[in-house]
């Protein structure tokens, strides 16, 4: 629908005079889309950015530009996806500019939306002295709610509130239905239906009575008081002559909807985004908003960042292949002026581990190189992709940080697991043995404590299982005693070991982690598949003991040199924004990139095709892309990995291809 005759005088209104002088030389400062976009002020606009092509810039020199143009700052509305973006963009503005940018109103969607229910929240009747649940408050009024109904007292067990939580907020951030997504998302959880949505009644129902909103809400109140109140998204849509939205492809539904309803009064509505990095699905972000935009605004431009500020072009020529085959997409090709620098590799190795010692010995001539730690990365899909390479940096003495997932041994399952383990090695190890009790139904920790004396006061541990006097959970004690006497023998190794283990173990994970128990048998797999390195349980569980560095400050191994700073271990994920002078992807296989799980949905696939290219995009110099051939399968063994779809058919001259096997590489 073509916007109002109105719109079209009010867009008039606030176009300025051609012959105005500029303080700033835009045209010098700027290429030229970015200069298109920059100073294209009136109308809606989509700014199609591809990946390091300064899509940031463009947006501070059109928030420079509105203000040099006679806009009032107060009138420009700039919604980013941190408040920490917003300052930083406005910052800036204002050392090109003056400090009247600083007068801009800037921050996120939810930050905004509670700004404006303070002021007009009573039409929705919401007192503006509400109090704004964070995520640890929403999931605490869950568990309250939760035990008040009977429900953490069924027989089977019922989700967690973290897991709850988490359905509640997708249901709201994709705009869904609870038990729509439960049908679709959750089906494991299907038998739990009709309780949760008891729950999410009463969890609506007692944050409505006491003035509470949670994170959520605040989209949810914005939108309905600008749909239901014509007077107030009048009032704002006039205040906010101009919308800008930073990172679109990473907006919501409920997202999108409200910026339409602010352009209410105009359509002097800015959007920048990249299709092809739209890769937050899971948080409920809907690639449709920026495919879409034109739709909303009929009227549109649409301006493409293509020239490219952070890698060499044979990188881009990857990148570039691998999103030409997206089923949609706006058909940005980028390009950079720069000449010279190395096709990307697609490194074969025989099997996982020689994939991890080929990155370790790549990392460690790098340095030599002179390439500093903090500027190289290993981007992997799922964070269990890395344990193994945790183990052999380690082994290195390469310090490291990981982002996304939890490290290896922070995992509950491989904990569970490796503590069984452990009292086999070591009988005395009481806190292994606490935490082997508490997995069995009826015992909790004083009744631990009591087995543990018992164990304790005999020289069999299975036999001290067995004798245990209380009889109420006389057969877990049983089977327990039962896997200890199986796996007690050195003469298994260790990775029969923990196959015994992980048999014994699997009812009890379904139980403790019903609602993702899927996903953590995968890393049981993985586990199971670095145990088979193993001669020895106990060098297993030394290698095991040796923890990374946290995230905060890297410890043992920093602190070997700490001026030398960390290698970066990511999650594509947890990469996006961020780039390094040489990138490695990991695990390029067809099952793991693109993921198992997502194989045979065609959506699925096409933001796991914008993953591998967002891991792409993050190199500025080099690109080694890595795959095993020779894959542990728990139930099949020793399978053949085929390479990802996404890189398996790009040309020798686009990816180098290069096979490892036994200490040699044989280039294909």
């Amino acid at each position: 629908m073509a916007p109002e005759p109105e719109k079209y005088a009010l867009r008039r209104e606030l176009v300025p005079p051609r012959e105005a002088t500029f303080r700033i030389d835009y045209a010098r400062a700027l290429n030229a889309a970015q200069y298109d976009a920059a100073t294209s002020l009136a109308g809606p606009l989509l700014v199609v950015a591809g990946a390091g092509t300064g899509k940031t810039r463009a947006l501070v020199y059109r928030v420079a530009r509105l203000v040099e143009s006679g806009v009032d700052p107060a009138g420009i509305l700039l919604l980013t996806f941190t408040r920490r973006a917003a300052a930083e963009m406005l910052r800036r503005a204002s050392q090109l500019l003056d400090g009247r940018c600083e007068r801009v109103a800037g921050g996120t969607f939810h930050s905004f939306a509670n700004t404006v229910l303070r002021r007009h929240g009573a039409a929705l009747g919401i007192a503006p002295t509400f109090t704004i649940l964070d995520r640890g408050d929403s999931e605490d009024v869950i568990n309250l709610l939760r035990a008040r109904l009977g429900l953490d007292k069924k027989e089977k067990r019922f989700p967690r509130k973290q897991v709850i939580g988490e359905m509640f907020s997708m249901a709201v951030n994709k705009s869904r239905a609870l038990a729509e997504l439960i049908d679709s998302e959750y089906p494991h959880l299907l038998e739990c239906a009709a309780d949760l949505l008891e729950l999410q009644a009463h969890y609506t129902a007692y944050k409505h009575e006491r003035q509470l909103l949670d994170y959520d809400d605040l989209l949810v109140k914005l939108r309905d008081l600008l749909v239901d109140r014509e007077s107030v998204r009048q009032r704002l849509s006039q205040q906010y002559r101009f919308v800008m939205v930073d990172e679109y492809q990473d907006t919501n539904a409920l997202q999108a909807e409200i910026v339409h309803l602010l352009a209410a009064a105009h359509d002097n509505v800015m959007v920048v985004g990249d299709e092809a990095q739209s890769i937050y699905s899971f948080r409920g972000a809907n690639f449709r908003n920026i495919m879409d935009f034109v739709t909303w605004f009929p009227t549109a431009r649409v301006i493409k960042l293509e020239e490219n500020y952070r890698s060499t072009q044979p990188i881009l020529n990857v990148t570039n292949a691998i999103i030409s085959r997206a089923r949609e997409s706006f058909g940005k090709a980028l390009f950079t002026p720069k000449t010279g620098g190395d096709a990307p590799l697609l490194v074969m190795a025989e099997t996982e581990q020689f994939q991890s010692r080929f990155v370790c010995q790549r990392i460690l001539e790098l340095r030599e190189e002179g390439v500093p730690l903090p500027e190289i990365a290993v981007l992997f899909r799922s964070s269990f992709h890395s344990f193994d390479l945790e183990i052999e940096l380690t082994r290195a003495g390469i310090p490291f940080v990981k982002r996304g997932g939890f490290k290896f041994i922070e995992t509950a399952h491989i904990k569970d697991v490796l503590a069984h383990l452990r009292v086999v090695a070591n009988p005395r190890d009481a806190v292994s043995w606490h935490r082997v009790l508490l997995l069995l139904e009826g015992v909790g920790p004083r009744t631990s404590e009591e087995v543990i004396s018992c164990i304790f006061a005999g020289a069999d541990p299975a036999a001290q299982l067995e004798a245990f006097p209380r009889r109420s959970f006389h057969v877990e004690l049983q089977a327990l005693a039962g896997l200890l006497r199986r796996i007690a023998d050195d003469a298994h190794t260790p990775a029969e070991r923990l196959s015994e283990v992980c048999k014994y173990y699997e009812p009890i994970l379904k139980r403790v982690h019903r609602e993702d128990y899927p996903k953590r048998l995968k890393d049981l797999e993985h586990f199971a598949a670095i145990a088979m390195r193993y001669r020895s349980l106990q060098s297993l569980l030394t290698d095991m003991a040796l923890e990374p560095p946290t995230d905060s400050v890297g410890d043992v191994l920093a602190s070997a040199d700490d001026n030398e700073g960390l290698l970066t271990l990511s999650t594509v994920h947890s990469a996006k924004g961020l780039e390094w002078h040489t990138v490695f992807i990991i695990w390029a296989v067809d099952g793991r990139f693109p993921s198992f799980y997502n194989l045979n949905n065609d959506d699925e696939m096409e933001e796991e095709r914008r993953l591998m290219y967002v891991a792409a995009t993050r190199a500025k110099h080099h690109l080694y892309i890595a795959y095993p051939i020779n894959i542990y399968d728990r139930g099949l063994g020793m399978v053949l990995g085929k390479p990802s779809r996404f890189v398996d058919d790009l040309s020798p001259e686009l990816l180098r291809k290069v096979t490892l096997v036994e200490d040699a590489a044989v280039t294909g």
